[in-house]
């Protein structure tokens, strides 16, 4: 089966206030309207991003003449530092209470750029305009800002949902391999989340999610955002059904604090992790679809993605030792301290949240 041909697609997300997400080719030069009546525009702005497509902002005279903050991209935006600088910018600009923040770059300056501007002046817009498969099928959507701690990886951050998101699919054919592979990650957890019908449908597209086909790019963008709209309307501030989002991601985050951030990008260590929650699930009964293990590490390796934590640490010629993951799980803000939760899979569409494991049992499936 073909993909569908690509065209943009607006989702709504229902918080309060809701807001749309446009997603598709084209879909940036949506950005200068998202902003609507603000009365002044900042944007920050990924380096080599503005360096590939900068021209696309300037096309919109609003944006061209807004001032701009270049910064580095990736890991490496989300210090206390980096926000103090942001912050400075957004003062330096003169944004008052009704301005608009305007974020171009991957999910880590979305971030960044979504905790500036829910901390300047308590609190003004911001459109995300994301540039990476990972920011587009998720990071971008529900709100989530946040920088590092030398604890661990998003511990200090805030919910601040954004006046709008355009994310526009043909920014994705510039992508290097391992962002590609990072954002297939996040898509591969969200199918698993979503159920059959989807995780069917990005079993067929595989082979064409590898050679960027730009319809199956956008039409599993559009899926993925759909799903996460649905978790983050009903639940904005994650105390329920949102934690089903978190799946793959305790074990991941250890993964990238114990690599050292930057090292393993953000999905292709989901994605182990994810294949450590199926360890989970099968070692504790959990797993109610027998096929469902291996049909997902079938899945990831089409995708060009780690499979298993050995495989890993073979790619990586690091340990990534059991211990050092451990110790770095007992940070994660999900749970309580030294006592990690983890989103367990059942099955296509069905997880358990909250699920806690014992030290000895962690430490076998880090093995």
């Amino acid at each position: 089966m073909e993909p569908r041909a690509a065209a943009d697609e607006v989702v709504e997300v229902a918080t309060s206030p809701p807001y749309l997400v446009r997603v598709g080719p084209g879909a940036l030069a949506h950005v200068s309207a998202a902003c609507g009546s603000a009365s002044g525009v900042a944007l920050l702005v990924d380096q080599r991003v503005e360096s590939l497509h900068g021209a696309l902002l300037d096309a919109q005279p609003r944006l061209r003449a807004a001032p701009r903050l270049s910064l580095e991209g990736g890991e490496a935006a989300k210090t206390f530092g980096v926000l103090e600088r942001a912050l400075d910018f957004l003062t330096d600009a003169g944004l008052d209470r009704q301005g608009c923040v305007v974020t171009f770059g991957g999910g880590s300056l979305g971030d960044l750029g979504g905790l500036a501007a829910s901390l300047y002046k308590r609190g003004v817009a911001v459109v995300h305009a994301p540039t990476t498969l990972l920011a587009q099928v998720d990071a971008s959507v529900g709100g989530k800002t946040a920088i590092n701690l030398r604890g661990g990886k998003n511990l200090a951050g805030t919910f601040h949902q954004p006046r709008a998101v355009c994310a526009d699919t043909t920014l994705l054919a510039t992508l290097d391999p391992d962002e590609l592979r990072s954002g297939l990650g996040e898509v591969v957890k969200t199918a698993m989340l979503a159920g059959e019908a989807t995780l069917a449908r990005l079993e067929v597209l595989a082979p064409a999610l590898g050679r960027r086909d730009a319809a199956a790019l956008t039409e599993l963008v559009a899926a993925c955002v759909r799903h996460k709209a649905r978790v983050v309307a009903q639940d904005p501030l994650e105390r329920g059904l949102r934690r089903s989002l978190n799946l793959g991601h305790t074990f991941g985050h250890a993964i990238e604090s114990v690599a050292g951030y930057g090292r393993v990008p953000h999905g292709v260590a989901v994605a182990v992790g994810l294949s450590l929650a199926l360890r989970a699930a099968e070692s504790l009964g959990l797993c109610s679809d027998p096929d469902y293990p291996g049909r997902i590490r079938a899945l990831l390796q089409a995708l060009g993605l780690c499979s298993s934590l050995q495989e890993l640490r073979r790619e990586l010629g690091q340990p990534l030792s059991g211990g050092d993951l451990l110790a770095a799980m007992a940070h994660d803000k999900k749970g309580a301290v030294g006592a990690p939760e983890l989103v367990v899979p059942a099955a296509p569409g069905s997880v358990e949240p909250g699920v806690r494991a014992t030290a000895e049992q962690l430490s076998s499936w880090l093995a």
